[in-house]
């Protein structure tokens, strides 16, 4: 445990942050997973209606400065070409 009392503010400063930073990719996480879900199940109106709330929770995270830009555009390219592959395929 910290003994100046400097140090103990850190460790607060620093769980009240994690606190916050779990929330946001909380968010983004949980709406990659049931886009994933969606197009595993075929159920791709679904799908793209969570690939929105994917890109949307990953947007609000690189503006928190939770997560890296090239992260996030790898993140989004990648959910983003499994639901156009997906949809592709239900057409042919």
């Amino acid at each position: 445990m910290p003994i100046k009392q400097s140090a103990k503010k850190y460790v607060r400063v620093t769980d009240a942050k994690t606190e916050k930073n779990k929330k946001i990719v909380g968010i983004f996480r949980n709406a990659l997973k049931k886009t994933r879900e969606a197009v595993t199940g075929q159920n791709l109106e679904e799908a793209k209606e969570w690939l929105k709330k994917a890109i949307k929770g990953i947007d609000k995270a690189v503006a928190k400065k939770v997560l890296k830009k090239n992260t996030a555009a790898r993140k989004k390219s990648r959910i983003n070409a499994t639901v156009k592959k997906a949809v592709l395929s239900e057409k042919k």
